[in-house]
């Protein structure tokens, strides 16, 4: 349905499925427009070949470390197989606590099966191609009655749903039916940034997600609206922050990239002294709420941190967009920033115009001052 509903809203289905081929899994998806109750939506299939269907689901599954090493072998983008590790991770840390056993222990049935794989690397590869900054959701609605699964009869929501749901808001949907998924759940708690009514936004597109047709009084559908804030706004970024002492100088320029690569916004070094009068340094990493984990996780891979501390902070940002444009140097890429009052500032972006300068043979600020007047000039001409 998230796959669907992103595809509805203006995902490009050949830029999709050019990512999902780099997971190097047999599967193909098929997309159809369908009608649930008064509503026109998208459905997505995912056809994996030989698959036994059992209880309308396919009955194979994987271990939690299967899925990992399927994610980490996979040619995709690095920003987008940190968030479909982050979300299957999510989904595995609640299926061990309801079960009682230990992460590496979990197997998945459904969940577990080529689809999944594929619906949430579509969720983590739909929102970077789409561009999304962002993402609000609604209180969850609830189903209530019963489910059949592999692990026998359960009531709805089913346990490992409601143990992601911890902390989320959530209202009842008056359907006896399965609302969320335990997949849809891990994927609302890895990639949603706020719970929250619609925000003020100008809307650029709606699409519409379709699960299997249900009786009842709402359409079983999920609906996106995307959209661009106007002038500043506000937003919610989570600082991770470790003190080192023991860590070499000339790896924090890997580290660093690691980072920004998985997402981080920004990332800082700043000198400090600690216990024992050691000489160290402040790490601190700024991001997205829904990259915590993954976030996190390259700290503790790729630095000598033992720990990592955590807070979230309310930020107020200018609404940003970037452009190209052409220079006697070449493209060159451009940020605009709207002020409240209407006034735009432009910045050249400092990757471009270093490798220009370096071609052309000139001062870097010659590129800089040739990009952004270019990209004045084209505003007024606009």
């Amino acid at each position: 349905m998230f796959m669907g509903a992103l595809l509805d809203a203006g995902l490009s289905r050949k830029a999709l499925e050019a990512e999902l081929a780099g997971l190097g899994l047999e599967f193909a998806l098929r997309v159809s427009r369908v009608r649930r109750g008064a509503l026109a939506a998208r459905y997505v299939r995912v056809e994996v070949p030989g698959a036994r269907a059992k209880r309308g689901r396919h009955s194979h599954g994987r271990h939690y470390r299967d899925i990992v090493r399927v994610l980490q072998r996979a040619r995709l983008d690095a920003g987008i197989r940190e968030r479909a590790l982050a979300i299957f991770e999510a989904l595995g840390r609640a299926e061990a606590r309801v079960h009682g056993i230990a992460l590496e222990k979990v197997h998945f049935h459904e969940v577990g099966a080529v689809d999944a794989i594929v619906d949430v690397t579509a969720a983590a590869a739909g929102l970077s191609l789409l561009g999304i900054d962002s993402v609000s959701c609604s209180p969850v609605a609830l189903g209530h009655g019963e489910v059949e699964t592999d692990h026998g009869r359960l009531p709805l929501p089913a346990p490992a749903t409601l143990e992601l749901l911890r902390g989320m808001p959530t209202v009842p949907a008056h359907v006896a039916w399965e609302t969320v998924t335990p997949t849809g759940a891990a994927i609302l708690r890895v990639v949603v940034d706020h719970f929250r009514p619609l925000p003020a936004l100008r809307v650029t597109g709606i699409g519409y997600g379709a699960g299997d047709d249900r009786p009842g009084p709402m359409p079983n559908v999920l609906r996106a609206v995307l959209g661009e804030a106007g002038g500043a706004g506000w937003d919610r970024v989570v600082a991770l922050e470790t003190n080192l002492d023991d860590l070499a100088p000339e790896h924090f320029d890997y580290l660093m990239e690691r980072l920004l690569e998985a997402g981080a916004l920004d990332v800082s070094i700043q000198h400090v002294q600690m216990k024992k009068n050691r000489p160290g340094f402040l790490v601190r990493v700024l991001g997205r709420p829904s990259d915590r984990e993954a976030l996190a996780g390259i700290l503790f891979a790729e630095s000598t941190a033992l720990g990592v501390r955590a807070s979230e902070w309310e930020r107020r940002v200018l609404a940003r967009e970037s452009a190209r444009v052409t220079t006697p140097y070449g493209r060159i890429r451009v940020k605009w920033a709207r002020h409240g009052s209407g006034r735009l500032e432009v910045s050249a972006e400092y990757d471009d115009c270093k490798r220009a300068a370096r071609r052309a043979g000139v001062p870097l600020r010659d590129v800089v001052r040739a990009a952004e007047a270019a990209a004045r000039a084209a505003r007024v001409s606009d």
